[in-house]
């Protein structure tokens, strides 16, 4: 009589996480020792009447890093870039040129239209964030039409580009878009929520990375790893009127020097710092490019974005992925049903790329070995002897 054994193979998943890896954002940071002791020493007032002397300090700094007369202090960075556009599109009905995946277009809930009346034009965006300048001018409206035509006041470019992946508008081009604008009359805006990213990666002074820019928004929460805020840029009269917008907006506060005290930490500390995520990122593409099922375009990781796509066929998604990874710590961001965002900053360490790569790794062997092997169980427990389990 023939007796049959079945060896059944039981894949537990790891429930006791010691750690967390956050990939989702470089938004996620939490603010330094050295953050919070500058935060509970902060010299404040009222900044609503001009007075408090640490968002002064910010102010003035961020002012002359950028290469700008003025700045100021607001409490994010898409109200930053809608103060921005108001204040250079300042009759209803005026329009604005930019890239149809930019920031502003797609993910700041259409502010400049449903709040300042702003009609924007957006314009294809290249894979590399660059937005072609002969269909820039192109855009641009026939003034003897303005009967019927919006009037166009204003150019937005991003830099670095988010949804390209963090790629960097070269100060060539920059410029080049800059000379255009002035040609016709126009203003040009820069969102510049990553533009320390840009100029370590590119090697340019973030000063002259932005030369031709009539106002910048800068994010001090995204790769300099500040709490909150970021801080917009120009001359001394477009500041004077972006104060008061701030205030139209809801964004006039009062004691915010604890929170530019951080900033002015962030600005010291961080900025350095950001060529090692840039190279933990390539580290990290690298890696995720050899796993099969999976695809990093390695030629657009140029900063700390990395965008995952998951290849037809491979038969699983993002959500499968994602859900796999949080079991063992790690958190990403969801794109769509094929593509994850990846997104390093300066507390995530080699060893947490490392381990964060080995689990990539293992869930791709595993799922490789359910597929070759279905029905097969004796091969199944040869080949997964040699998982190296984290």
């Amino acid at each position: 009589m023939a007796i049959n054994f079945y060896f059944w193979l039981v894949l537990v998943p790891e429930k006791m996480v010691t750690k967390i890896v956050d990939l989702r954002s470089d938004t996620v940071t939490k603010p330094t020792e050295a953050m919070r002791a500058a935060m509970a020493r902060a010299e404040v007032d009222d900044d609503v009447l001009g007075y408090d002397p640490t968002a002064f300090h910010l102010e003035t700094e961020m002012a002359k890093i950028m290469g700008k007369e003025a700045a100021l202090f607001v409490p994010s960075g898409t109200m930053g870039n809608l103060i921005c556009v108001l204040v250079h599109c300042d009759v209803r009905g005026s329009e604005v040129i930019l890239g149809d995946n930019c920031h502003i277009y797609i993910y700041e809930n259409g502010g400049i239209a449903t709040i300042g009346g702003v009609h924007p034009r957006p314009v294809k965006n290249n894979d590399d964030g660059t937005i072609d300048i002969d269909l820039i001018e192109a855009a641009i409206r026939d003034p003897k039409r303005e009967l019927m035509y919006p009037t166009t006041k204003l150019i937005c470019l991003e830099n670095t580009h988010a949804n390209s992946g963090g790629r960097c508008l070269s100060v060539e081009y920059t410029d080049r878009v800059g000379e255009m604008a002035k040609k016709h009359g126009l203003k040009l805006h820069i969102d510049g929520a990553r533009i320390f990213n840009a100029s370590i990666a590119l090697g340019v002074p973030v000063d002259r990375l932005v030369q031709a820019a009539d106002s910048v928004s800068v994010c001090l929460s995204k790769g300099i790893g500040a709490p909150v805020g970021s801080v917009i840029v120009g001359s001394k009269s477009f500041i004077t009127k972006a104060r008061r917008l701030r205030k139209t907006l809801g964004g006039g506060m009062r004691q915010i020097g604890i929170l530019c005290a951080a900033a002015l930490v962030a600005l010291q500390e961080n900025v350095g710092k950001l060529e090692s995520d840039h190279k933990k990122a390539r580290v990290l593409a690298d890696g995720l490019n050899e796993i099969k099922g999976l695809r990093v375009d390695s030629r657009c990781v140029e900063t700390n974005i990395i965008f995952i796509n998951i290849e037809e066929g491979s038969g699983t998604t993002a959500e499968k992925i994602c859900k796999y990874l949080e079991e063992r710590g790690i958190l990403l961001m969801q794109e769509s049903s094929s593509r994850l965002r990846i997104v390093l900053h300066h507390q995530i360490s080699a060893s947490d790329v490392n381990y964060a790569l080995s689990c990539f790794q293992v869930r791709g062997k595993l799922y490789n070995m359910k597929m070759a092997t279905s029905g097969r169980i004796a091969s199944v427990l040869k080949e997964d002897l040699r998982i190296p389990f984290v």
